[in-house]
């Protein structure tokens, strides 16, 4: 602390215990951050806190079309849940898939949205002690689990990826976010996220060695998909690969140089 003072203008005002809406609670295991309190906040903003739970965020059996639905009639009480639900994902990884989905229609949102979005408020009404725990631990291994969902976007048929990084047993990076393009195969949507995730596991890479904790062991990335995983092995170049090469090229050389293990995982798991 003092080594800091020399170099910056500041003060110790004692333990953290709440930051930018975050709860910091020290406890036997770590530090446990929560935004309780925010969540809250939200629920009373939408009129909602007293209703009814619900035990998913999402519901699995159909996708949100921007087409054939009626526009929402206040788009500006859409738009501003979205975005707080948004920051409340920095302590929440169990909505940021169901976040994401919404805000692709922030632009222009209908019923369908609205409803969508008034079931992840339902969710967090029964999980509003839910956070994330983490723990001290030795920086030794990288875990990564990556998924992408081909073609499920019925506007624009692109996929959506999504992955989660562990530090040991601390989740600390984590993300659901639209691919840009089309995908022409499941191979290839797979192969999009899984360079996602080793885009963003080598940055966590570099921060930890500039922070003087080197990862040791390569980063193990665990991948459901057996066409992606021998695509970042096999060296040949076939034609109906050609338009994802800079993405091959990429995950082959963190491969080769022993930075990245790409492993298959059973969907069922």
């Amino acid at each position: 602390m003092s080594m800091f003072a020399n170099e910056f203008a500041m003060k110790d005002l004692g333990s953290l215990s709440y930051f930018l809406g975050v709860s910091v609670v020290k406890n036997a295991q770590g530090l446990f951050l929560s935004q309780e309190s925010y969540a809250q906040d939200i629920l009373i903003r939408a009129g909602m806190a007293t209703c009814h739970t619900v035990k998913t965020p999402v519901d699995t059996n159909g996708k949100l079309s921007s087409s054939n639905v009626a526009p929402y009639s206040n788009p500006t009480e859409f738009r501003s849940l979205a975005g707080a639900l948004q920051y409340l994902t920095f302590t929440r990884p169990d909505i940021s898939y169901a976040v994401q989905q919404i805000c692709l229609h922030m632009h222009d949102p209908k019923d369908s949205h609205m409803q969508a979005l008034r079931r992840i408020l339902r969710y967090i009404r029964g999980t509003l002690s839910h956070g994330l725990q983490l723990t001290r631990t030795s920086v030794s291994t990288l875990v990564s689990y990556t998924d992408t969902d081909w073609g499920g976007c019925p506007d624009t048929r692109r996929s959506t990826s999504g992955y989660c990084v562990f530090l040991r047993e601390n989740l600390i990076s984590w993300s659901a976010k639209r691919q840009p393009i089309v995908s022409r195969s499941s191979a290839e949507a797979e192969y999009r996220g899984v360079a996602n995730v080793i885009s963003e596991s080598c940055w966590l890479r570099n921060l930890l060695l500039e922070l003087r904790c080197p990862v040791p062991k390569a980063t193990i990335v665990f991948c459901d998909n057996v066409s992606a995983i021998f695509l970042s092995v096999n060296p040949v170049q076939h034609q109906r690969t050609k338009h994802i090469e800079m993405d091959i090229h990429f995950i082959r050389e963190k491969v080769v140089r022993g930075q990245v293990r790409i492993i298959h995982v059973p969907t069922r798991f």
